[in-house]
This record gives structure tokens, C-alpha cells and sequence, in this order.
């Protein structure tokens, strides 16, 4: 019996339509990965199981009795409370069970003869040592611990009212109580933002011992490889279905497209880069199916040259860079007792791609601040040679202009690309981050997170610098922006520093790494390496 069904669902918000006709079945033990651009329906298919919206024609039914649990970036928690103390209450019926047990034990210490009631007492005593076994109740604060220690939480974290918390911290918190709870069905909305590594792969091996069922809504590639049984894109306002994992989507939906006349004249084309880094990692990998790297051959072969990187190389065509653009030399940062990077070295030349790898509070973000000069290194130097442009996504997106409009905001930075190269490139490469020309007119206060993530992006990649600095660039971008800035970095003539815990991603651009306390590092030690 199917746990979820979506029967002949359409729903529009005013004149926007989001659903037609869909259909869709959550079976037991399925790991749905939801995909699609952003605004294409995916939230609202999950606000359509938890009741939260009505469809306009259709049925949207839930098995009897199911228990739903659900994970967004902005669950919400009791703030007074500690995350200590909001998972702690998860576990009511194994603290009742101990309780009891405790009880028990202090009435047989009291008169432990034989009699009716010590029978009644050992009795009980066996129905509940059974129900905490069937609750894995026993090391319920073990659980707990080692929850709260892989997503990252220290102790002042644990022990500080969640109204304290950053938006970050606030999402790790929700995301820790949801996978305690172990529902039937887990809906999940971008579960992996905000978690490093350690994060991310606590929760695929989490994932493998969860019994239920799951839709997750991701930008992670790498995570829906390892978690997800089935893709559902949201396209076109219709649900189009493809078994398998994240790898095995890509390569179905090349066959799908060169089957139809799709008006998506670049999609083909970013799929197939996107088909490259999967057989790159299976091939290394081993990967089990020998056919699937035949597809991908062939498939690779058929599609040269790409129309998506003339565009961007047309682009970029114009901008020269120096061969070393920054020197560093003896950086040390620390926080009170805290080394983040002592006596750290290296150079940023033209065509690096250099990708910042650590765990959440490593010193990944302060680094880069120390580059751009936001914050004060406490001893070394950061030379950057003359003339050479810096630009940083994260303070692009925090200072946009809300009166704005997208065209104006994109083509009027100071030297911006925008000013010399053709109109039509820099229109073809704005159609690439799906920008129609109503977008463009749009003020940027009506935008959603992830369109303003799209402006930022696009005035980034067109600033005319030499040096881009990007932290957590993917987290608000979707998989089609996400693939057209991964060209666009690929073929970026200067240079890249990137700080990302999305491995899909650094693992296609990155020709450099740092990596903050790597195996065997001192404190503040941090290793620099060819990719």
C-alpha cells in the first residue's frame, strides 16, 4: 500500500501556475529525490503531503496512522529551550520506562521475599527491559551526544537557549531532532546547507540505517547519489520520473532530451558536463555498471563543441590577468585560545581553482575575510599584486540593492564585462542562469533567496576581476545555476578561492586545495595540495 499519493494534483498561486496533472506515489522504503529550478513546485508538493496548501483539482491521500516527520531551513523550534533539552524530550517513553525500572529496583531492595507481589514486580520488570529494547531506549543520551557532536555542536552550543543560535546552528538543531525522531516518512528541504563534510556524511550513513521512507528536495549531487533510489523532476509543471540514483538521472535525461525538440537549447549541454564528473568518479570508483560508462562515452563524444562553453569563453575573451595575482606569507589567525592558521604560505596565479576544505569553525570563512581584508590577520602578510581586481559573492549578495532592477544591478558594476562584450553574449550568458526578460525588469526587493543568489552570481561571474572569492556559493543556487557557474569557474581565466562542503562540486572544479586539520595536522597547521 503506497504511504503517499498524488492522484491528478494541479494547484496555482494567482495567475502562477506551479502543478498540472500530477501523479506520484511514496512507496515503503522509497528515497525520493526531488529535483528542479527553483520555483518549479518542489516546496509545494511537500506543503501538499503535510496539508499546509490544498491542491485545486486532484487528491492528495496519506496512509492511516503514518507518522511525517519534516526538516526545512526554517523548522521551527522551542527557542527558551536547549538543543540538549528539545532532544532530550524526544525520548519521554524511555525516561518513563527507566523511571519505572528504578522504581521497581528500589522496591525489591526494600523486601526482596517471596510473594505475589515480587512476582508482579519481576514481571513488570521483563515487559519493560523488552519495551527499551524495542525503543533502543539504553543509550538514548549516547544517540543524542553523538548526534549533536557530528553536526558540529560544542558545548556552548548544547548548553545556550536555541533562540542564541545563528540561522546556521538554529537549521543543524531542527535537522538533529528530525533524525532522532525516526518517522515513517522524512520530507527534507535542503538538509545538507549549513553542514560541513562530517556533516553531510554522518547523515548519508544515518540514511542507511533509517527503515522509512524519504522525499528529499537537494542541490547536493553527491548526497542524492549515495541516499536517494528514485529522481522526481519538477518540469514543466508535470512530474517526470527516473529510477535510480542521481548518476543514473543524468544519464536517462541525456536520452530523454535528445529524444524531444526541448526549447532548453543549453540544458543538453550542461548535462553533459554534469555526465562527465559521474564517469570521472565511477571510473575511479569502478564503477559497477560497464554499460553506463559505454552511454557516457558516447554520449561525451557526440557533444562537441558546446554552444554553453562558446558563450563563456566568449565572455571572457577580453579579460587579461597577471600570471601571480597574491602572495601569502606567514599568516597566523587565532581566537583567544582557539590557532585557526598559523604560519600558512602559498600563492594565488592565474588559473587556480583553490577549494577551502574543513569542518564548520575551522577558519575556512575568517580566511577568506582576512584575504579580502574584512578582518586583520594577526601576523603575515596578504599582497596582492597592483591592478588586480577582487571580488567576493558573499559581500555582492549582502550589499545588493533592493530598488534595483536584475539588468541594471548585473550590467552596471564598474568594470564589469557586461560593458565590452557583445549584448548578445551577455544576453545568451544571462538566458544560461534563467533570466527571461521579465526577470531582468524585476526589482530585486520582489526576488526570492535563491533568484538574488542568481544576481549575485551573475554579477560575480561578469565583474571583470581577476580573483573570485566564494563561500558556500551553492547553497541558494539551483542545480541548473549550479552547473552554469561550474562552466563558467572551469573557464574563468583568473583566478578562484571557494570555500564549499558541496563535494560534487569542488570535486569538478578544483585543481588546488586547502585543507584546514587534515590527519595528522598541528593545530593551525594547514595543508596545501594539488587536487
Amino acid at each position: 500500500m503506497s504511504l503517499i499519493r498524488l492522484n491528478d494534483v494541479s494547484i496555482r498561486f494567482e495567475n502562477t501556475q506551479i502543478l498540472r496533472e500530477a501523479f506520484f506515489r511514496l512507496e515503503p522504503g522509497d528515497r525520493v529525490g526531488l529535483i528542479g529550478r527553483n520555483g518549479s513546485g518542489k516546496s509545494t508538493i511537500l506543503k501538499l503531503i503535510l496539508d499546509q496548501v490544498s491542491p485545486d483539482t486532484g487528491e492528495v491521500t496519506l496512509e492511516d496512522g503514518i507518522r511525517v516527520g519534516y526538516f526545512s531551513q526554517f523548522s521551527e523550534l522551542n527557542g527558551a529551550q536547549t538543543i540538549t533539552e528539545v532532544l532530550d524530550d524526544l525520548f519521554v517513553a524511555v525516561k518513563a520506562a527507566l523511571a519505572e525500572l528504578a522504581a521497581i529496583d528500589a522496591a525489591i531492595a526494600v523486601d526482596s521475599s517471596a510473594s505475589a507481589e515480587l512476582d508482579r514486580l519481576i514481571g513488570r520488570q521483563g515487559e519493560l527491559f523488552e519495551e527499551m529494547d524495542r525503543l533502543d531506549g539504553w543509550d538514548y543520551k549516547r544517540h543524542i551526544d553523538t548526534a549533536l557532536t557530528t553536526l558540529g555542536f560544542n558545548e556552548a552550543h548544547r548548553v545556550c537557549a536555541i533562540d542564541e543560535l545563528s540561522g546556521g546552528w538554529r537549521n543543524r538543531a531542527a535537522l538533529a531532532k528530525i533524525v532522532l525522531e525516526a518517522p515513517d516518512v522524512l520530507l527534507l528541504d535542503e538538509p545538507t546547507n549549513y553542514l560541513d563534510v562530517a556533516g553531510v556524511e554522518w547523515l548519508e550513513a544515518w540514511f542507511k540505517s533509517f527503515t522509512g521512507a524519504a522525499i528529499v528536495v537537494s542541490h547536493d549531487r553527491k548526497f542524492l547519489d549515495a541516499v536517494v533510489t528514485r529522481i522526481i523532476e519538477v518540469e514543466n509543471f508535470h512530474l517526470h520520473e527516473y529510477p535510480g540514483n542521481f548518476g543514473e538521472y543524468i544519464v536517462q535525461k541525456q536520452f530523454r532530451l535528445k529524444t524531444l525538440e526541448t526549447q532548453f537549447v543549453h540544458e543538453s549541454e550542461l548535462l553533459a558536463f554534469e555526465a562527465e564528473g559521474i564517469a570521472d568518479r565511477r571510473a575511479a570508483a569502478k564503477a559497477e555498471s560497464r554499460q553506463l560508462g559505454n552511454q557516457l562515452a558516447h554520449i561525451k563524444k557526440s557533444r562537441t563543441p558546446r554552444p554553453v562553453d562558446q558563450i563563456i569563453t566568449e565572455i571572457y575573451g577580453k579579460l587579461h590577468v597577471k600570471d601571480v595575482l597574491c602572495r601569502i606569507d606567514g599568516l597566523a589567525k587565532s581566537y583567544g585560545d582557539k590557532v585557526l592558521f598559523e604560519n600558512l604560505s602559498f600563492e594565488v596565479r592565474r588559473g587556480n581553482r583553490i577549494v577551502v576544505l574543513g569542518s564548520n569553525g575551522s577558519g575556512k570563512t575568517t580566511l577568506l575575510r582576512v584575504l579580502t581584508g574584512e578582518e586583520t590577520a594577526d601576523r603575515g602578510d596578504v599582497a596582492w599584486a597592483s591592478g588586480a581586481g577582487v571580488v567576493s559573492y558573499n559581500q555582492i549578495l549582502a550589499e545588493l540593492d533592493e530598488s534595483d532592477t536584475v539588468s541594471h544591478a548585473v550590467n552596471a558594476m564598474p568594470g564589469s564585462l557586461a560593458l565590452t562584450a557583445t549584448k548578445k553574449s551577455v544576453n545568451r550568458f544571462l538566458t544560461m542562469f534563467q533570466f527571461s526578460e521579465a526577470d531582468l525588469k524585476q526589482k530585486i526587493g520582489n526576488l526570492s533567496g535563491g533568484q538574488r543568489a542568481r544576481v549575485a552570481m551573475a554579477q560575480c561571474l561578469l565583474s571583470g576581476a581577476s580573483v573570485l572569492l566564494l563561500d558556500e556559493p551553492t547553497n541558494h543556487l539551483d542545480m541548473s545555476s549550479t552547473q552554469v557557474m561550474e562552466r563558467a569557474l572551469v573557464h574563468f581565466p583568473g583566478a578562484v578561492v571557494v570555500v564549499s562542503h558541496d563535494r560534487f562540486f569542488t570535486d569538478k572544479i578544483a585543481n588546488r586545495r586547502l585543507v584546514f586539520g587534515s590527519d595528522g595536522a598541528a593545530p593551525g597547521e594547514i595543508e596545501v595540495r594539488a587536487a
